[in-house]
């Protein structure tokens, strides 16, 4: 447990216990500093897979800010008495930075999804900010000979800040693998989150948001393909947590 930079221990990972307005600090100072850092947010999910990935684990772990993304985390932290009163979103985050981006002159990247969500995305915020200046862009959909080029026009881009719309563990280990020939001080892995602002997915209302049923209304809108992230998967995310909290007690 590190109180003076707010980052605890919880469950197989940490959480740096910071809001909104005091992560955006963190990621001012990381650009500053310009060394090539790569940012993560945790949730029920991705602890579940760095149960079983050691790998997985270990890139997270050596971040040196992990936000609490979904509201499962905030429950597990009031289980295993961590103090975590809030949880920051990639996808808030995300857009939130894009805005201090155009406010004050950082150059942004934008790398994922396919052509037309990320095309988008990029129009939407140009629209949105006329003063931001995206470094660069590119889908998701490449193979491993084009990784070379791709991460040569990346490092060249003057980028301050990259967005990374991949899935997990898939962007963990790509940014992970590259970042320190990349030369952008501030990589974020963001998910689906280009999906979200282009209009592809609808993201829950805020109410939902606010009592953590984010996960529920994914659900429902596709039951097909999350039924076993959502249903099983917080099944043993709640088993895994008691599991902490068993341990916590005999140490």
């Amino acid at each position: 447990m590190q109180e003076k930079n707010k980052r605890y221990k919880i469950l197989n990972t940490y959480v740096n216990a910071v809001s909104m307005e005091e992560t955006i600090q963190m990621v001012e100072k990381i650009i500053e500093k310009g060394v090539p850092t790569q940012h993560v947010v945790v949730n029920a999910s991705k602890v579940n897979l760095m149960e079983k990935d050691a790998e997985l684990r270990k890139i997270v772990n050596s971040c040196p800010l992990i936000n609490a993304d979904g509201a499962s985390i905030v429950w597990a932290a009031k289980k295993l008495g961590v103090p975590l009163n809030e949880r920051v979103t990639g996808c808030d985050l995300f857009q939130e930075l894009v805005k201090v981006a155009a406010d004050k002159g950082y150059k942004i990247y934008l790398f994922g999804a396919k052509e037309e969500v990320v095309t988008k995305v990029k129009r939407i915020f140009e629209e949105q900010y006329p003063t931001l200046c995206i470094a660069g862009y590119r889908n998701g959909y490449f193979t491993e000979a084009d990784e070379p080029e791709i991460v040569k026009a990346m490092a060249e881009s003057g980028a301050d800040m990259m967005f990374v719309a991949f899935s997990s563990p898939k962007k963990e280990y790509w940014v992970n693998r590259y970042l320190d020939q990349l030369n952008i001080p501030f990589v974020m892995g963001v998910g689906g989150s280009f999906d979200i602002v282009a209009g592809v997915t609808d993201r829950a209302p805020i109410w939902m948001q606010k009592h953590g049923l984010e996960w529920f209304y994914r659900f429902i809108q596709e039951p097909g393909r999350m039924w076993k992230r959502y249903i099983i998967g917080n099944a043993k995310f709640v088993a895994l947590t008691y599991k902490y909290k068993r341990k916590a007690k005999k140490n």
